[in-house]
């Protein structure tokens, strides 16, 4: 097994960091290998808002569903879909008036360009995972950034046509040891599907999860007092939950407010 592939395989989330600060050598290598991320036609529809200051960070562990580690991490990278830069050099650099002088109507910026974004925002979140992970650095994914639209976007003064995608912490961890289990996934043939979608039925579902059901039962962590399934688990801890309700919400703000006029 070479090095890269054992890596990957045996990466692990880390949600408690030691207070050493990130040095600036590894910090410059995270940020060369995020760049050479693969990116749509190399016009890396990202940003990175690098959260330095203590009190912005303190207001989105608030806004992230009072998550104090965000507040505490090292480092705390905002991955912005951002087609903004773009939109404006358009404009500014003349290549709208030009369009327009030889009969090329000018576009706004629509749904295809902000999918385009989020995909180049999140690979490039990837990169910046497996580099700090080969130089002895932890992270997390905050997906609770896409929660509560409106504070977050006037906090980090998000313009339209930029969104937030995702947000990671870092730092060196304080147990930098595997985890005792590791995290489960499903069998590769739960996953991967041969030319066409294949619908799942409920045992083709419940092959999936069977270790991941098993381990929490063992844990006494399903509902009804462990007689659930790890559905009923999703079903009543996520899917069904507030933070969701909220997510959605601002998830189609997220979306009218791109994509208005």
């Amino acid at each position: 097994m070479n090095s890269v592939i054992e890596q990957l395989l045996t990466r692990r989330t880390h949600r408690s960091f030691s207070k050493e600060p990130i040095t600036k050598e590894h910090l410059h290598l995270i940020q060369e290998a995020t760049l050479r991320s693969p990116s749509a036609g190399n016009m890396m529809f990202y940003s990175v808002i690098d959260v330095q200051d203590q009190s912005i960070k303190e207001q989105l562990a608030v806004l992230c569903d009072n998550q104090p580690m965000i507040g505490t991490a090292p480092l705390v990278w905002v991955f912005l879909a951002d087609v903004r830069k773009w939109e404006n050099y358009y404009h500014q650099s003349g290549s709208v008036a030009h369009g327009e002088s030889i009969g090329v109507s000018y576009r706004r910026p629509g749904a295809g360009d902000l999918l385009l974004a989020y995909n180049d925002a999140l690979i490039a979140a990837q990169s910046a995972v497996v580099a700090a992970d080969s130089l002895g650095i932890g992270s997390c994914y905050i997906g609770d950034i896409l929660e509560n639209f409106e504070q977050v976007s006037q906090l980090l003064e998000l313009p339209q046509y930029t969104a937030v995608a995702t947000m990671l912490i870092f730092g060196y961890p304080k147990n930098p040891n595997p985890l005792p289990q590791p995290s489960l996934r499903c069998p590769s043939d739960a996953i991967f599907m041969k030319d066409k979608y294949k619908e799942p039925t409920l045992s083709d579902v419940e092959y999936a999860f069977k270790e991941q059901e098993q381990r929490l039962r063992d844990q006494q962590r399903l509902p009804f007092e462990n007689s659930g399934t790890i559905s009923d688990y999703y079903y009543f801890r996520k899917h069904t939950s507030d933070f969701m309700r909220e997510m959605n919400r601002s998830a189609q703000k997220i979306i009218e407010f791109w994509t208005e006029e």
